[in-house]
């Protein structure tokens, strides 16, 4: 097994901008956020996981 990287910086930023949209749908009533909220927790975890397992990205 590798050892995980640090992340770039941009994958870092949509990970996290992701999982705070996410995050915001979930306690809000915004209609867009509030539907899929869920969906953004989850692929901003999966970008960051990915971030972190692989280099390049």
């Amino acid at each position: 097994m590798t050892k995980p990287s640090s992340p770039k910086k941009i994958t870092w930023i949509i990970g996290l901008a992701c999982g705070i949209l996410g995050i915001i749908g979930h306690f809000t009533h915004v209609q867009i956020l509030s539907q899929y909220n869920y969906g953004q927790l989850l692929v901003g975890f999966l970008v960051l996981a990915a971030g972190t397992t692989f280099r390049e990205i």
